[in-house]
């Protein structure tokens, strides 16, 4: 989730810099380092995304695609979903966490 983070506010503040640089003096060297700096950070948001598994992170893999500002939208997607509770057992004197296995079930 935290290289998706970085990907996702390189790819939206390296395109904010392009643009800015198109606008105003449009120097080449900036262009041509922000250029392969934006794509790259595109691909990563996008690979970071798609490698995120579970069912609830399927809208974000998409609109990690969106260019510019995809990534951003992938981390906003993936920090509100909703996080399971973990389970619980009583004790005496309140409860416990209980250990869980690889499928979901308590050990």
């Amino acid at each position: 989730m935290r290289a998706l983070r970085v990907a996702a506010h390189v790819e939206a503040v390296s395109l904010v810099a392009l643009l800015l640089n198109l606008a105003t003096w449009h120097a080449q060297p900036v262009s041509s380092l922000l250029g392969p700096l934006h794509g790259t950070a595109y691909l990563v948001a996008i690979a970071t995304a798609w490698s995120i598994r579970g069912a609830d992170a399927v809208g974000a893999r998409w609109r990690a695609l969106i260019p510019g500002v995809g990534g951003l939208l992938a981390v906003r997607r993936l920090r509100d979903r909703p996080r399971p509770a973990a389970a619980t057992a009583p004790v005496a004197g309140g409860t416990k966490p209980v250990a869980e296995g690889p499928h979901g079930h308590a050990r």
